[in-house]
């Protein structure tokens, strides 16, 4: 576990599960559209960007967490 101010640790775990929200959230929006015959393409490759990026945030805050644990 992180060691130092648990303010800090507090608001870092609150971000992470902000994050993971999110990123199911992008996860099911982009199976609504996709199943969609009239879908963006662009805006799928959006959505999935940030999931990509969400998804690394996520693995990245998960490590500074409990760098001992592989993420």
């Amino acid at each position: 576990m992180m060691e130092g101010d648990p303010e800090v640790f507090e608001a870092m775990l609150h971000r992470l599960a902000a994050m993971k929200i999110e990123h199911r959230e992008l996860d099911e929006e982009i199976h609504r559209m996709v199943v969609s015959p009239f879908h963006d393409d662009l805006e799928v490759r959006r959505m999935k960007r940030r999931k990509l990026l969400l998804k690394d945030q996520i693995t990245w805050l998960e490590r500074q967490l409990d760098p001992d644990v592989l993420a």
